[in-house]
């Protein structure tokens, strides 16, 4: 194993501090436990979002942190859920008292965990809301999940539910944008090589040299089959049929196309892939609206992409151009 770290039980506490030396002006980060805060945390009056789960996706969810987007990220172990002593205080330092709506990954452990920091925010008279995001369409069920896998639908959550948030909406209005998102957003990932967790030390599955695992989770788990290496559109093609098909997507709708690479595929690419799945969909007459291309919601440095297709209403158009700053994504004032 050769990775840029010093010890395997520190990466994600020197990270976070590097994080916080290159981000101090838009972030504030606690340790024992850890959390990372809007710098400007609480903002009077705002609903707050909180999101969180494992290390090892960077930049989800610290890299969201910041205007227009989250108040809070709590990030566990490396492809481990944060615990509720982390959550809570995320909670508690982001909530002004119009509420907090929570992002939460459809993992179990992100579920329990994050289930029970509710409720002790709630028993100090908090208002929480909860959004659990599965937009993975690859399988149902895997070795973390009950049900469908949160993945890359999480990031474009995060940022329109964050937009609402920020420009005044309730809670109730932020929670129901962010479950009309999850209920439009779909998601399907490839692995061309696996990714090596730190403590663990060797590669969390094996492929041979003309394998890929068509469906992977963002930890590594199985997907739907391994299938000899194809080239870029034919591998594009199997990810968006399953993605077009389960959303419904037809022709006149319009949609914000995302391709998103694991951690270790060159942002070329991705281009590569995001041009023929634009092409497929531009010939069934879906129109692209909007796009997102690079790492955005990663798995260490496996190889690998994901191709994810949300159907935009004027609404969410608007709250994804809305301004927002934050370490990893940013435009607008």
């Amino acid at each position: 194993m050769k990775k840029l770290i010093n010890d395997p039980r520190s990466v994600v506490a020197e990270s976070l501090e590097g994080f916080a030396q290159a981000h101090g002006d838009i972030v504030k980060v606690h340790t024992d436990p850890a959390y990372v805060l809007r710098a400007d945390a609480p903002v009077r009056g705002k609903v707050a979002l909180v999101s969180g789960g494992g290390s090892g996706h960077e930049p989800l969810h610290a890299g969201y942190v910041g205007k227009g987007m989250l108040d809070g990220a709590v990030p566990g172990a490396v492809f481990t859920s944060p615990t509720p002593d982390q959550i809570l205080p995320a909670i508690t330092g982001t909530d002004s008292g119009a509420g907090v709506l929570l992002i939460v990954k459809n993992y179990t452990g992100d579920i329990l965990n994050f289930e029970t920091a509710a409720e002790l925010a709630q028993m100090e008279d908090i208002q929480v809301r909860t959004v659990v995001v599965n937009d993975d369409v690859a399988v149902e069920d895997s070795l973390y999940t009950a049900g469908r896998r949160g993945v890359g639908g999480t990031v474009l959550l995060e940022r329109i539910a964050g937009a609402a948030a920020e420009r005044g909406d309730s809670l109730d209005s932020v929670a129901a944008i962010a479950e009309r998102v999850n209920a439009n957003v779909r998601s399907m990932g490839v692995a061309l090589s696996a990714c090596t967790v730190p403590h663990a030390g060797e590669p969390s599955f094996e492929l041979a040299e003309d394998e890929i695992e068509l469906g992977v989770g963002i930890h590594g788990e199985p997907g739907r089959r391994r299938m000899p290496m194809a080239d870029a559109d034919a591998i594009t093609d199997q990810l968006l049929e399953p993605v077009l098909s389960d959303l419904g997507t037809g022709s006149g709708e319009r949609v914000l196309l995302f391709v998103n690479g694991m951690g270790g595929t060159p942002l070329s690419e991705l281009y590569i892939v995001y041009r023929h799945a634009a092409k497929v969909l531009a010939d069934r007459g879906i129109q692209v609206e909007r796009s997102l291309v690079g790492n955005y919601i990663t798995a260490l440095e496996m190889q690998g992409a994901s191709v994810t297709v949300l159907k935009l209403d004027d609404d969410m158009i608007d709250l994804w151009d809305s301004p927002v700053h934050t370490a990893a994504l940013r435009w607008g004032a």
